[in-house]
């Protein structure tokens, strides 16, 4: 399924986002493999009740057996029976710095990945392919190591208070004021934490009576800020904008349920990059729907903050849109920026109100001055304003990367979902068995993947998850590249069944496709 844009009025530039459909022998092979391990659980349980296998998860103490259940055993069945058996492919402890190369604590198991013995050796320059390390900014060297060391010196690691007692810095007042015109906004305000930054702040912009239209795919800390805010949620369909204008319309025309009175607030969630699914939002389109239907849009920018746009200016800018159109714009330090925290942008009525009213602001401590610093000096450094090219020449290597890894990948006949500027790439795997089998043969390679499995994707759609940067060379790259088309031949992952035609005279709004024979 591959979604093209046909609105062309509103877009200034290509949008490609290609999802191929999942072959049917494969997405049968990928239940079956469910269902196998499943029985095999089952059976284990089993074993494990009777006393003939070692029961080594969690269990109540025999004087607590009255006791409500703490821990519920079918709950845990996934972790025991399915997630257990691949676990050697996460938690993977590093000893350096997450920047291009990492070096890894090697561990080993001896009871089927229950439990983990180190052996004190340390697998030195394994590629890293997972970090959200997009521009390059996690270093231990540099101006920004240097600037951050000379802030700890002078300022101490931690603040110990919040911002409205005694923990307000003239740094930190020096970071909004730059953030708020890196976005091209009135006003923003930083907090210590991505995750709050969103699961904290929406409670305080909507409640009862409001209504919440949010994409499936969102990330768990706009879910959750969502439910805590008590306001009604209703969800549409990842990027489809009939799916949220059908759900607009219906708001706007039956009001709230039961008294239906109009609602008091209709508020917009949608991220620039999905992480998981590597997809960009369609903004335009979004925003056009938000006027027409009078409603207010927040974009939470985690991932695309610094990695898109010609200058690094987020998804608004890779549209050439005008930031005011974006009542509330929330983004994290976290990715491009190598630090930690996060910040939300806009009108300054909206920032004052949150000072006040956000948990965030109100009980958080503030933020640590050497990360404050090191969001300073790399910010700055995006923008040119260190007096060297040396940002903007991370963001083009970043969008070069990005494209050229995407293609090549397509080329060799992997499902690669996304778009082709995301530098987010899932790599699809489907079958269980397959993912912890990919981690492990790309480690054996000296390269470090992410893997992900259910719950945090659809069942059959388990997948690698590549994250490029710019301090990725296009020898790395390459040498990647090459690992992958051979694990790909060993685990048989070339699941594609579509060649990309490329026409130089093709529109922007439609896509060639030309099937291959299976």
């Amino acid at each position: 399924i591959n979604h093209i844009v046909h609105n062309g009025g509103l877009y200034k530039r290509p949008f490609n986002e290609a999802f191929e459909e999942t072959p049917m022998l494969v997405a049968v092979l990928t239940y079956v493999g469910y269902g196998v391990l499943t029985l095999f659980g089952y059976l284990r349980d089993f074993m494990r009740q009777w006393k003939i296998e070692k029961c080594q998860n969690a269990t109540e103490r025999e004087e607590q057996k009255d006791f409500v259940p703490l821990y519920q055993d079918f709950e845990n069945f996934y972790n025991r029976n399915l997630y257990m058996r691949i676990r050697d492919s996460w938690n993977r402890p590093i000893c350096s710095v997450p920047g291009a190369k990492v070096d890894m604590m090697e561990r080993v198991s001896h009871d089927y990945n229950w439990t983990f013995t180190y052996t004190g050796r340390v697998i030195k320059d394994i590629m890293n392919m997972g970090s959200y390390n997009y521009l390059g900014f996690a270093q231990n060297a540099g101006a920004c190591q240097e600037a951050a060391a000379k802030v700890l010196s002078q300022y101490g690691a931690g603040v110990c208070s919040t911002r409205q007692e005694m923990g307000n810095l003239d740094k930190h007042e020096e970071l909004e004021k730059l953030v708020a015109r890196f976005l091209g906004v009135e006003s923003a305000m930083a907090y210590g934490m991505g995750f709050a930054t969103n699961s904290m702040n929406i409670p305080a912009l909507v409640g009862k009576g409001c209504l919440i239209l949010s994409d499936e795919l969102n990330h768990a800390s706009l879910v959750l800020g969502a439910r805590l805010s008590g306001a009604t949620i209703r969800i549409f369909k990842h990027n489809n904008m009939q799916s949220l204008e059908k759900l607009l319309k219906d708001a706007i025309v039956h009001g709230q349920p039961r008294t239906r009175r109009p609602w008091k607030k209709i508020l917009i969630l949608v991220e620039g990059i999905y992480s998981m699914e590597g997809s960009i939002v369609r903004l335009p389109e979004v925003i056009a729907l938000k006027k027409k239907y009078k409603s207010y849009l927040y974009l939470d920018e985690a991932h695309s903050i610094g990695a898109l746009g010609p200058t690094g200016r987020g998804v608004v800018e890779y549209f050439g849109l005008n930031p005011e159109d974006v009542d509330v714009m929330m983004g994290t330090f976290t990715k491009s920026f190598g630090a930690a925290g996060g910040y939300i942008g806009g009108k300054k009525e909206l920032i004052d109100y949150l000072r006040t009213y956000s948990h965030s602001a109100a009980y958080a401590t503030s933020m640590s001055p050497p990360v404050v610093e090191q969001i300073i000096t790399s910010m700055k450094c995006i923008m040119g304003e260190d007096g060297t090219t040396i940002g903007e020449a991370r963001v083009q290597q970043l969008a070069e990367n990005t494209r050229y890894f995407r293609r090549r990948l397509k080329e060799m006949g992997f499902i690669i979902y996304g778009n082709e500027d995301s530098p987010v790439v899932p790599l699809m795997l489907y079958m269980p068995a397959k993912i912890g089998a990919f981690g492990r043969e790309m480690l054996k390679r000296n390269i470090g993947v992410v893997v992900v499995g259910f719950p945090a994707t659809p069942i059959i759609e388990s997948r690698a998850r590549f994250c490029l940067s710019a301090a990725h060379t296009k020898e790395m790259l390459d040498t990647a590249l090459k690992e992958v088309n051979e694990v790909g031949d060993l685990l048989q992952l070339k699941y594609s069944r579509r060649r990309l035609v490329p026409l130089l005279d093709r529109p922007f709004d439609e896509t060639t496709y030309e099937e291959t024979e299976d």
